[in-house]
């Protein structure tokens, strides 16, 4: 899946305001401190060690990039020791394909609005002292996590949720690399699935492509691998709550959580289901502030049959009205 990874900034996919930005600081050789933001899978850590890569060269990359994610310590011990230490190193201006390079070294710090207040704090000290020999990389899926005087030092740039043409491009341009057999609906399911999320439609590709060794990828195995429930299975739901009876819709509840489906991923599915349905306005925001009350009680821990059904009761007593 990495070697999937954009080498130099021109093959990062979508995002193109941030590849002009960088390929100018590239060709002028001074970086800002940087801030990217935006979902998961969108290119925001590719892009930075493309960018980074390009700026060394192979050779000086190991010496000058340090990139600490939020699986390593970084309270405020280690952005004291760890990252000042690394910042307080000089570095030449030269690579040793004699090519120039800029002074300076960057240090990455991927999943950065998962670090605590004081860490941040610290790092805003260490950010202006070294700023003559160091830049900084923020990475974070929240900007509204990361504090404020950190914010106003760096440039900021979201990354947006690719789009399903340029997935389906990257997604055919790995299949023909790889030599794998597919069907257009098979790509068209791993589109669907991975909501703009590249690296999750990637996976699921992985994981599609050692399932069917030889064989062609189909958009049954995408789904299945996914954990997506069939969109038979909540079309049959949403016609019990609207035409069926308590009994029937409790059957089917059970059915469905017993089956091993995520509730969370059911519950998204008959979100998208709810929003395009022919249901008054009222309805519908009745329905969807229902669906935010289960999600939290689910994400607090609850029964997944109970906070179903009691969806699927407030969607059938919804349904009453309309008749």
């Amino acid at each position: 899946m990495f070697h999937s990874r954009p080498k130099c900034v021109d093959e990062v996919a979508f995002q193109d305001e941030v590849v002009a930005v960088l390929k100018k600081s590239l060709e002028g050789a001074d970086l800002p401190n940087l801030l990217f933001y935006g979902p998961p899978g969108t290119g925001k850590t590719s892009t930075i060690l493309a960018a980074a890569r390009e700026l060394y060269g192979p050779h000086l990359y190991r010496q000058r990039v340090l990139e600490l994610n939020a699986s390593d310590e970084r309270g405020i011990q280690v952005v004291r020791e760890k990252v000042k230490n690394f910042a307080q190193l000089t570095a030449a201006g030269t690579r040793p394909d004699g090519k120039p390079c800029p002074p300076f070294k960057i240090i990455i710090l991927d999943e950065a609005d998962s670090m605590t207040g004081p860490a941040q704090a610290a790092l805003r000290r260490t950010m202006e002292k070294e700023s003559r020999t160091t830049r900084f990389c923020l990475i974070c899926n929240y900007i509204s996590r990361i504090i404020e005087p950190l914010t106003s030092r760096c440039s900021k740039f979201r990354f947006k949720p690719l789009a399903n043409k340029i997935q389906e491009e990257r997604l055919l341009e790995i299949c023909e690399k790889e030599n794998l057999k597919y069907t257009k609906e098979s790509i068209a399911a791993l589109v669907g699935v991975s909501d703009g999320d590249l690296r999750k439609a990637i996976t699921f590709l992985q994981s599609a492509a050692r399932l069917n060794m030889d064989k062609e990828i189909t958009e049954r195995a995408v789904i299945d691998i996914a954990g997506v429930v069939p969109p038979k299975m909540i079309d049959n739901l949403l016609h019990i709550c609207f035409t069926g009876t308590f009994e029937k819709l409790e059957v089917a509840v059970r059915n469905m959580v017993d089956e091993g489906y995520a509730a969370t991923q059911i519950l998204s599915q008959l979100h998208e289901s709810i929003i395009e349905r022919q249901l008054s306005d009222k309805q519908k925001s009745a329905i969807t502030e229902k669906m935010a009350v289960v999600g939290k009680c689910l994400t607090d821990g609850a029964d997944e049959y109970l906070q179903m059904l009691s969806l699927c009761s407030l969607i059938l007593q919804q349904a009453s009205h309309n008749n």
